[in-house]
């Protein structure tokens, strides 16, 4: 955890950029990504530098030409603030755009992305207080600094563009521990936006299978070939890149896609784990849609072509576990039936958790469900857990103050029980497991309130002649007071 006194230095640079004129809370991510970038680059040449002095060789894939030496972290860092905003501006951030093309790039995607960088910090005395701050910053840390960049992304306190807002990081730690990736897992966010989903993957693969790290070839997937991320905003990616890069990941696969209309056929059942939020309530022209999604299911849904796509994009055994708004599991559309019934019958419908209207306040308003199947091809749904979370530890206001109230422990724990224990609850519980036959009866609704029974309480019913007695009391009681009423007045 980053402590209080860099919480309050990064709340004094963000007040500086609003000062300056920049209050999108984006482009402030995105100039502290380039500068974060560059320090990165620093670091890997350090590195390189005392290699080739143990070994008395050269240094290996250099980061900066010798001639660029004045363009380093640790050179301008020092500069006084005017040179520095000159050699930035007008070197550093050129050298920045042209990076991979120079120097052939650092394996990653993060060259790519940062072909469109745009210097916008607007003064040489913010430049320099930003600079300060972020060389204070232990970047050998793995742990300080993620929290760091994560502490930066909770600061988005709008919807971004094209309709895009931060999963709470604790739903996502919910949906992950609920799958359990593990060091074989090839991963895959297709609109990934931040990568917040593929940030908590790793921390997950770290905790719980630390192989994944000290064995050669799964270290080698590990940081290159186990998480993928998909994109079209290309400040998304620059910005997702830099968090998993924060996060310990050399070199993942965060790329620029139009998930919906370049199709998934290059990716057909590549991965074997999905985790996603995609962007709901959207919709498309037929004409901009990838056919081979359309084959799936026709509809113009953005939520339910992101459905179909998972299915292409999963290996068979490939598992999901995807948010999807309310309407997906209950309307009454040729397109919502389609999908469901092929979630049911063609596929492994292994779960329906519902979550509170307010989860995903003060971006959104919206009732949403979390889905989790696998991908068999050839049926298997069986019994169907389904949970109702009415409290997420958080207040389901704009505020979202922390709460005592939370469901999601109780989520975690009946989930691993929902095979053996939960088969047994009533449907007058929270949980409960709902067999297929009673989901065909009601042609594939995936809503919660359709299965749950009312559970009313015992009454005691009392003999009439007891009841009788009590109304002959209570009559005696009001006529004994209204003559006593009637005494007073005379």
């Amino acid at each position: 955890m980053i402590t209080g006194e860099l919480k309050s230095k990064i709340d004094r640079v963000w007040d500086s950029f609003a000062s300056g004129g920049i209050s999108n809370p984006l482009e402030v991510i995105e100039q502290i990504t380039y500068l974060l970038f560059l320090r990165r680059l620093d670091d890997l040449q350090t590195l390189a530098e005392k290699k080739a002095r143990v070994t008395g060789g050269v240094i290996e894939e250099p980061k900066f030409l010798p001639s660029q030496e004045h363009m380093r972290w640790c050179r301008f860092k020092n500069d006084d603030p005017d040179v520095m905003f000159k050699t930035v501006s007008t070197e550093v951030f050129p050298f920045l755009q042209n990076y991979g093309d120079q120097v052939g790039g650092d394996g990653s995607t993060y060259s790519d992305h940062m072909k469109d960088a745009r210097f916008t910090i607007p003064t040489p005395a913010l430049l320099s207080k930003v600079v300060d701050m972020l060389d204070d910053v232990p970047m050998a840390d793995r742990d300080t600094n993620g929290d760091l960049y994560e502490y930066m992304l909770s600061k988005i306190a709008t919807a971004g563009r094209n309709g895009q807002f931060r999963t709470p990081r604790h739903i996502i730690k919910l949906m992950v521990d609920m799958v359990g990736p593990g060091p074989t897992d090839e991963i895959c966010d297709p609109a990934c936006g931040t990568a917040g989903f593929l940030v908590a993957a790793s921390e997950s693969v770290r905790e719980k299978h630390p192989s994944a790290l000290t064995d050669t070839p799964q270290r080698a997937h590990f940081h290159r070939s186990m998480f993928h991320g998909y994109d079209f905003d290309s400040t998304m990616l620059r910005i997702g890149s830099m968090n998993m890069l924060l996060h310990g990941i050399e070199a993942p696969d965060i790329r620029y896609r139009d998930s919906l209309s370049e199709g998934a056929a290059a990716e057909a059942e590549k991965y074997t784990l999905i985790l996603a939020n995609p962007p709901f309530a959207g919709s498309l022209d037929n004409e901009s849609t990838a056919k081979d999604l359309q084959q799936v299911v026709k509809t113009k849904k953005t939520e339910l072509l992101f459905l179909a796509l998972f299915l292409k994009l999963l290996k068979p055994g490939g598992r999901a576990a995807v948010i999807v708004p309310a309407g997906v599991l209950f309307d009454s559309t040729h397109a919502h039936k389609a999908l469901r019934k092929i979630l049911v019958e063609e596929q492994k419908l292994d779960a329906v958790v519902k979550l509170p209207s307010g989860v995903f306040r003060p971006y959104a308003d919206v009732s949403s469900a979390i889905l989790f199947f696998t991908k068999t091809n050839s049926g298997g749904t069986d019994d169907v857990w389904f949970y109702d979370v009415h409290a997420d530890g958080y207040s389901l206001d704009d505020k979202r103050n922390p709460v005592e109230a939370n469901d999601l422990p109780d989520v975690l724990t009946r989930w691993a029980e929902r095979t053996t224990t939960e088969r047994e609850r009533t449907r007058t519980e929270r949980s409960f497991c709902v067999p297929k036959a009673d989901i065909v009866v009601q042609e594939y609704d995936f809503s919660f309130n359709r299965y749950k029974e009312i559970k009313h309480d015992e009454v005691e019913y009392r003999p009439p002649l007891a009841i009788i007695a009590d109304i002959d009391a209570l009559e005696g009681e009001i006529a004994n007071g209204m003559a006593e009423l009637k005494a007073v007045l005379s």
